[in-house]
């Protein structure tokens, strides 16, 4: 069994979080986050059109009762955008959790260092959960830390590149320098991608083109779900040392003689 963990307050036990953008369907949405086994969503406030009433929207198919909404501020490329977007999402979602984002680049959608420290600096004062979208820079992660975010969430590559773990060293180096959960952010293309995040002894990983943008995207929630399993389940059993040379399986003691 998979252990559990917290963010802040809340304990989960799935260790894969999914986001809601790309799919060609509600119904679409619905399917692969149950398959996902995802236990946390996170929705954009931006892109969240609440104006047509009586019709459906994506706060439709995640039920509160399953899943902890995840509001996020994508799309942001001020403090005060991130601010105020994150102020929308506690009033639309009735939550104080956050995942900030506060993008410095259209290009490369890298984040805004300063000005996410900024924003965390602003929403932490007025008593939000803060998980922060960074670079894999374990000083800036430290510092988010310190600050009084209850976990990090450093990118893995661009967002939507699919290109996979880009520095697993730079990972490694935050996962020694911080104590709070690391959640890998942005860039998994497949289910390897996953698993080897997890076998670095990250906290989860969160993910939404790899799977909305597959050409099966509910096989492909399957696989990210197993691949998260498999991969943190790795890492609790302890992979062996790496040899630059051959090693027997079996003992050379004890061996009969051939003449």
């Amino acid at each position: 069994m998979v252990s559990e963990y917290r963010i802040g307050e809340f304990k989960l036990s799935s260790r894969l979080i999914v986001g809601t953008g790309k799919y060609q369907s509600l119904e679409q949405t619905r399917a692969c986050l149950e398959a996902s086994g995802t236990e946390m969503v996170t929705l954009a406030i931006r892109r969240l059109d609440l104006s047509k009433k009586n019709a459906p929207n994506l706060l439709d198919v995640i039920d509160p009762a399953i899943y902890t909404l995840l509001p996020n501020t994508a799309g942001c490329y001020t403090v005060e955008e991130a601010v105020t977007t994150a102020r929308l999402g506690r009033e639309v979602c009735q939550t104080g959790l956050v995942k900030l984002e506060v993008i410095g680049d259209p290009k490369t959608l890298y984040p805004d260092n300063e000005a996410t420290l900024e924003a965390a600096k602003i929403l932490i004062k007025e008593n939000f959960t803060v998980l922060p979208y960074v670079i894999d820079d374990p000083v800036l992660c430290k510092k988010l830390e310190d600050l009084g975010c209850p976990a990090v969430m450093p990118l893995s590559a661009p967002i939507g590149s699919g290109l996979g773990i880009r520095n697993a060293h730079n990972i490694r180096l935050i996962l020694e320098t911080v104590s709070c959960p690391v959640i890998v952010d942005a860039g998994v293309g497949c289910a390897s991608d996953a698993a080897r995040a997890m076998e670095l002894g990250v906290t989860a990983v969160l993910m939404n083109t790899a799977i909305a943008g597959a050409t099966d995207p509910l096989a492909m929630a399957r696989a990210m779900k197993l691949a998260v399993e498999a991969g943190r389940l790795s890492y609790e059993a302890g992979r062996i040392a790496k040899r630059a040379y051959a090693n027997a399986s079996s003992p050379i003691e004890g061996m009969i003689d051939i003449e």
